[in-house]
């Protein structure tokens, strides 16, 4: 339930800062005096779209803050997201500056605008002026129905799209036959190819460094051998040989004076390194031989991957790589050219999908029935005595959305053929139809609160009252917040809110809302009655319609 709302330097509000209770509250006020902007407002709190025209002229930004009691779901999805907080409340802001830039946050915590329409959706259904509109989409009446439903139609449109892509497929061999056959033969010659010259992963490389070795072996050998010799071999003085006994005179002197040691300390590990080095010459010269057959065949390896990567159009690298996709394109190629296996997995998806969209259609045909019989029970209470609200399921092709169009078909009155809800002529009768089918599908929601925009628009005498009394009833279940111009809805209100225009002293304009006590609430019903001439007849008029 929503608790408080706070909107700062939003179009013509400077500053407002509303409590609400629970049960039903109703906004009036004179046509432009601002009433839809607290809507406006909330739905932007909620995550809906805003941008810098949004602020009041002259402020650096709008700032707006709705603090709700979540319910059930919504505390769940606070505390799955870790916005959630010890006090349990729910609290969403939006900050939009003059130059369009947006901040959004849930509980403190910064939070993007998708989270807040998320999270709004589990506090808040709206239901705008210009519902009766929207009903009269065949796309808005199949949702509607889904949703009160229940209905995830998610497997429906999953099993479709996995069906068509397989009849596309065989659609495709069908009228391509040729051309699959063609490619299929191209692809198994270039497998082939490349499945005789098995290149594997990395063999570039080897090879390369092979070939580069023997082709250099008689420099290694030479170069390797050098080093060998003026290291330990050589017959006059090797190295190894004059640090040895360097070593050995060093050591003997350092016996007599201790500060030759650390000489003896820094040669020793450089006559230790350069005997592990002789080791090593010695065990490469052991590896290393001529070998000029083995350079040609290598050679002859690095020519064949060299054309073959030449051939396909890759570097020598990638090959592995092409024959993996080669053969792969080849594998399905060979599954599509096996046209009754094809056939066979259309013809089980299909089936998949009509078993799912057949369940899909059970649910929508029972749920149908409900919704009709309860909006034409509310149809006789709304003044359209003898009227009738059914739901045709109509068969069409199989689609993302089931195998069936959902249409909203309305008799006005007793002994008419039911029309289609687009159709039908009448505002007031459309007005009417769109608000018994808000309240019956609200009633069916688990959100908590519940506000309609102007609903109530096109209708007034006794059917207002009835609707006022439909709200007031709808309000002992949910809160109910009711934005309305009508004398006869307003009277039903728990909680009455006025909305009215005032000049700053700055000369500029700005919306101001009041919380109007028994008093004010007949002077302000009586205003609605008769306008600006309020007599004493509107007045009692008003105490009537209040004690109502």
């Amino acid at each position: 339930m929503l608790r408080t709302l706070s909107i700062r330097d939003f179009v013509i509000v400077d500053s407002i800062e509303l409590e609400f209770s629970a049960g039903f509250t109703v906004f009036t006020g004179e046509t432009g005096a601002g009433k839809s902007i607290l809507i406006d407002a909330l739905t932007l709190a909620l995550g809906g779209r805003g941008d810098a025209s949004v602020v009041r002229e002259g402020a650096a930004k709008a700032d707006i803050t709705a603090d709700f009691a979540p319910s059930a779901q919504a505390a769940e999805w606070l505390q799955t997201h870790e916005f959630a907080v010890e006090e349990g409340g729910a609290l969403l802001r939006r900050v939009i500056d003059n130059a369009g830039r947006s901040k959004a946050y849930i509980n403190g915590v910064a939070a993007t605008a998708a989270q807040l329409r998320e999270l709004g959706d589990l506090l808040v259904d709206i239901h705008g002026q210009h519902a009766h509109q929207s009903l009269m989409k065949a796309d808005a009446q199949r949702a509607l129905l889904d949703g009160q439903a229940g209905a995830d139609t998610r497997a429906v449109a999953a099993a479709y799209k996995t069906w068509r892509a397989v009849a596309k497929q065989l659609e495709e061999f069908e009228t391509n036959a040729a051309n699959v056959l063609y490619e299929r033969e191209r692809l198994e010659w270039q497998v082939n190819e490349l499945e005789k010259l098995a290149v594997k992963p990395g063999e570039w490389a080897e090879v390369t460094n092979e070939q580069s070795r023997l082709s250099h072996a008689a420099s290694l050998l030479e170069g390797a051998q050098e080093a060998l010799t003026v290291l330990s071999e050589a017959e006059e003085h090797p190295i190894i040989s004059q640090l040895s006994s360097l070593n050995q005179k060093l050591g003997k002197l350092a016996a007599v004076d201790s500060g030759m040691q650390v000489v003896v300390d820094l040669i020793e590990p450089a006559r230790i390194q350069l005997q592990e080095a002789v080791y090593a010459i010695n065990d490469y010269l052991d590896r290393v031989d001529l070998d000029p057959e083995r350079l040609r065949s290598v050679e002859s390896r690095m020519e064949a991957i060299h054309s073959a990567a030449r051939k396909f159009r890759v570097t020598e690298e990638e090959l592995p790589d092409e024959h993996t996709r080669q053969a792969e394109r080849l594998a399905q190629l060979a599954d599509a050219s096996d046209i009754e296996g094809l056939r066979k997995q259309e013809q089980k998806l299909k089936n998949a999908y009509l078993d799912v969209a057949k369940k899909l259609s059970t649910v929508r045909a029972r749920t149908g029935r409900q919704l009709a019989d309860a909006v034409t029970k509310a149809m006789q209470e709304l003044s359209m005595t003898g009227g009738r609200f059914d739901i045709a399921l109509n068969p069409c092709e199989p689609g993302v959305h089931g195998v069936e169009q959902v249409e909203f078909l309305v008799a006005g009155h007793a002994g008419v053929a039911a029309r289609p809800l687009a159709k039908v002529a009448s505002g007031g009768e459309l007005a009417r139809i769109s608000l018994a089918i808000s309240v019956i599908t609200s009633k069916a929601a688990t959100t908590p609160t519940l506000i309609f925009d102007e609903v109530d628009s096109g209708i007034g005498g006794a059917v207002a009252e009835v609707v006022g009394r439909l709200l007031r009833r709808l309000g002992q279940e949910r809160q109910v917040l009711c934005v309305t111009h009508l004398p006869q809805v307003a009277s039903q209100g728990g909680q009455h809110f006025q909305v009215a225009k005032r000049t700053l002293a700055n000369g500029k304009t700005a919306s101001r809302i009041d919380v109007l006590d028994s008093g004010a609430r007949v002077e302000e019903v009586a205003r609605m009655l008769g306008g600006l001439e309020i007599t004493a007849t509107t007045r009692q008029h008003a105490r009537e319609l209040l004690a109502s």
